[in-house]
């Protein structure tokens, strides 16, 4: 008898699986016609990836069984299982892990199958590029993105100013924090959302003054006095009352639904300019989208397009052959290009982009005209950042940051910190 687990549910935790297979009861999954796939993100994004699973189920009798999670859920449970050997055969990967999972060999290198299971010729040379470790292909990118702020239209106009444009600069979100205030809209909604512990915003902020969160030999690019300088320009705007207090920021626990942006606290939210389509889906108020701001008028080179997030295959998969040809039909498949749109970024085929952009919302079409027309914002693509950049995103700088705006750090204490301690982790790794 085959047990189904409902796809649109988490499936069984680390504890269970192992207890299953201490009994000897192995999940449908272990089949020979059937492949495991985890990814971080929302209903919306799950409902697309299961019409694809579908239609690949359809069209090659393979079964394709998904787990999806919360961005802050997805990695602890990704790390539990990979150091358990028992990891999907599809693992939806970040850029700024992609090095750490390689180097572990927690994913496989692909490069036996291209030209086979993988088709890439036609594949964006820059978005094949970013998959690469070492020279090696660990994941194929599901589509160019940039990182950009959701606005709620709507409530800029309660408030009575316009929103901003690509043009806003940091100033600017202390002037129209102050008129949002003033204004009171529902129940005290503050103009933005606390970026002080995002790491690509500081990444943006960074670049835009000629550093980087990592240089390409993996050491470091900024200082203590950057550090300080960060966590003080959010001090101030936190103190003003501009950006959502600490204890209403605290509520965001990396789910769509937990956010400032959705739960009605901020007007503005750093994001990806693929998540619009996501947001859009639980939102009744129309969202528009810029780019970050800029540190001063005119200031630019901050955004880059990266690959919004990649399909690795498992390192310990034994089905990674099946999983490339999976692989290969996500991304170039007419039908799935048509169920995907541009949910996770800007598709890498020009061909696939094609048979896409006629079939696109409103929505998904402001997210793929900001990302062919980011003009001054773009910048070039950073190196992949190095093995430890994970730990030093989640136990430093976004740690860090709430320390500080619950008043238990001063800026100065949290950038000191901030540098020794990434610089000690950098070191141990």
């Amino acid at each position: 008898m085959t047990t189904r687990i409902d796809r649109r549910q988490f499936l069984m935790g680390t504890s269970a699986l192992v207890a299953a297979g201490a009994a000897g009861v192995m999940p449908a999954w272990a089949q020979a016609d059937s492949l495991r796939l985890i990814f971080w993100g929302g209903q919306a994004r799950a409902d697309l990836t299961y019409g694809v699973t579908d239609l690949y189920k359809a069209a090659k009798g393979t079964d394709v069984e998904g787990e999806f999670l919360a961005w802050n859920d997805y990695w602890p449970k990704l790390a539990t299982q990979t150091a358990g050997g028992n990891a999907p055969d599809i693992i939806q990967m970040d850029y700024r892990y992609i090095v750490e999972y390689a180097k572990r060999n927690a994913i496989a290198p692909l490069d036996e199958f291209v030209g086979g299971a993988l088709q890439l010729a036609d594949f964006d040379a820059d978005q094949l590029e970013g998959g690469k470790v070492d020279g090696k292909l660990y994941g194929i990118s599901l589509g160019a993105n940039s990182v950009a702020s959701l606005v709620n239209l709507p409530a800029f106009e309660e408030v009575g100013i316009e929103a901003p444009t690509n043009a806003w600069t940091y100033d600017d979100i202390m002037t129209m924090g102050e008129a949002f205030n003033s204004a009171n809209i529902r129940g005290g909604m503050k103009v933005i959302s606390d970026g002080s512990y995002t790491e690509p915003m500081l990444d943006n902020w960074l670049r835009q003054r000629g550093k980087a969160l990592y240089t390409a030999d993996g050491k470091l690019g900024y200082d203590e006095d950057d550090a300080i300088e960060w966590y003080t320009l959010w001090s101030k705007l936190r103190d003003a009352g501009v950006c959502v207090s600490a204890e209403d920021q605290a509520i965001d626990t990396g789910a769509v639904e937990t956010t400032m942006l959705v739960q009605g606290k901020s007007a503005i939210m750093p994001s990806n300019s693929n998540q619009l389509v996501g947001y859009q889906a639980i939102m009744q108020d129309t969202l528009g989208m810029i780019g970050y701001p800029r540190i001063a008028p005119g200031a630019g080179g901050g955004h880059y397009r990266k690959p919004s997030m990649f399909f690795s295959v498992g390192g310990s998969s034994a089905k990674k052959e099946a999983a490339a040809e999976f692989l290969n039909f996500f991304i170039s498949d007419p039908e799935a290009a048509k169920i995907l749109g541009v949910e996770r970024g800007v598709p890498c085929i020009a061909a696939t982009r094609d048979i896409v952009a006629p079939t696109l919302d409103s929505q998904s079409q402001i997210a793929l005209n900001f990302v062919a027309n980011l003009g001054d914002l773009l910048g070039a693509l950073p190196p992949s950042p190095p093995a430890a950049a994970g730990e030093i995103d989640a136990s430093l700088i976004r740690t860090l940051g709430q320390e500080v705006g619950f008043g238990a750090k001063t800026p100065e204490e949290a950038g000191r910190e901030l540098i020794s301690g990434a610089n000690d982790i950098l070191s141990r790794a």
